[in-house]
């Protein structure tokens, strides 16, 4: 574990966020390898047909990855406060929480899939492809939450390394399974989403073990739980902003993606490549926005509000010089990163025009993920929500709509940038505010 308010600011947020940004990359690694897999081995329709289930997968997650946020910024805070007490009875909270939550999203999954394949107009060949796809995905959330919240948990309370152990070992098998369900067992497209299903419940299953038997603040059991609603209140003052803002931003990608249906699946597949090779790209930046963001809680937590500007001024010196990077990556290369995952020219194209003018924006967008990382870190969660949902309801999706009848998939891309532009804006107007030190949920102990 690591404490974050001691020490050399920039030092401390480079190494916090190291081992977070190497996790990472392997995390992407899983969508990478899948899309690689599905586009070189089972067609162009099948990636399309994943590439229209991620969002649906997301809205059904997305309200509980927000609530769970809440808890782990509370974690932050009682770990800057060393109030260890609290930290475990917040971490019981959070996994009886995730364990319920898991149980009624997978079932609405299954029971609705085929309703929202018919509302975003997805082509009617792509439907059982899809279906099977997300089917599988959605039988293995409780797997997937109690992973991914075992690692959030440990980010919180400073530990970024252990939980990037644990994704190097599902991120490899991953990859193993994917080639032995497809290329041997040939199960097609939903051998590939067992595959990341299986890994994920694998590496869950040897956190616990870990967690258990090493961990002095964790302990993971069926039985003894304790679920404290104080907590749990506080959680929720907190992660119901984030959990909304994740949710419409879930909707935002369900409303683009019933944009991008209406182009045929090559506009699909280029979609749904280019957005995987720039959800790698924005990585960096967003890694460490994510370790600012547990920064200033525990900097809050111990009250040091001082550290947090020189915090702000390192983290986007940093973001900023990866941004620029990956930006000259995507437009010299964009073309080559296409071809990895398709041999069809068409695209490769329309996912080249994405990259290019995506890409062009990645220092706007590193820069609004940093500062909102500030009131995140704070408790400070209504305000980028606000931000959140106007960037996109209001910006984004009317701008692609309008866009793309002017001047076809070219202006989806566009409606991206528009929002970026104006969530930065606001972001940095409402830090200058100050207001966000006001929501410190607690204090150290004297």
């Amino acid at each position: 574990m690591r404490d974050l308010s001691q020490g050399p600011v920039t030092r401390q947020i480079f190494v916090f966020a190291l081992p977070m940004l190497v996790g990472n990359i392997f995390q992407q690694l899983y969508t990478i390898v899948d899309t690689i897999i599905i586009g070189q081995y089972i067609g162009t329709d099948a990636v399309a047909a994943a590439g229209a289930s991620f969002p649906v997968i997301f809205v059904l997650v997305s309200l509980v990855i927000g609530i769970t946020t809440g808890t782990n910024i509370i974690i932050s805070q009682y770990y800057g406060a060393k109030n260890y007490e609290a930290i475990k009875r917040a971490i019981d909270t959070a996994f009886v929480f995730l364990f319920f939550a898991s149980i009624a999203l997978t079932t609405l999954g299954l029971i609705f899939i085929e309703d929202i394949w018919r509302l975003i107009g997805l082509p009617a060949h792509l439907v059982p492809d899809a279906t099977n796809y997300f089917s599988v995905y959605a039988a293995g959330i409780i797997l997937m939450f109690g992973y991914n919240a075992t690692s959030a948990i440990l980010r919180g309370l400073g530990d970024s390394r252990t939980p990037l152990y644990f994704l190097i070992i599902s991120t490899m098998l991953n990859i193993g399974f994917d080639l032995l369900f497809v290329l041997v067992f040939d199960w097609g497209i939903g051998g590939v989403a067992f595959a990341t299903v299986l890994a994920q419940g694998i590496a869950f299953g040897l956190s616990v073990i870990y967690l258990n038997r090493f961990h002095t603040l964790i302990r993971f059991t069926l039985t003894g739980l304790t679920f404290d609603w104080d907590i749990f209140r506080k959680s929720l003052r907190i992660g119901i902003p984030t959990g909304v803002q994740t949710t419409f931003v879930s909707l935002g990608m369900l409303a683009l993606i019933s944009i991008v249906n209406r182009f045929g699946t090559n506009t699909i597949a280029a979609y749904t490549i280019a957005w995987r090779i720039d959800g790698f790209a924005a990585m960096p930046a967003m890694n460490f926005a994510m370790a600012f963001t547990t920064f200033v809680g525990q900097n809050l937590g111990a009250d040091r509000a001082e550290r947090v500007r020189e915090g702000l001024i390192s983290t986007l010196k940093m973001t900023t010089s990866v941004s620029l990077t990956m930006t000259a990556v995507a437009w010299i290369f964009g073309r080559q990163l296409m071809a990895v995952f398709t041999s069809d020219p068409e695209v490769i194209d329309i996912g080249y025009s994405y990259l290019v003018i995506v890409s062009s924006f990645y220092v706007v967008f590193s820069a609004m993920f940093v500062i909102n990382g500030v009131m995140r870190g704070a408790g400070d969660t209504i305000i980028p929500m606000f931000i959140t949902l106007i960037s996109l309801w209001l910006l984004r999706i009317p701008a692609a709509h309008f866009l793309s009848g002017q001047f076809g998939a070219e202006g989806i891309w566009w409606g991206i940038p528009v929002a970026w532009v104006f969530g930065l804006i606001a972001a940095y107007t409402y830090y200058r505010t100050g207001r966000w030190k006001q929501k410190v949920v607690v204090k150290k102990q004297i």
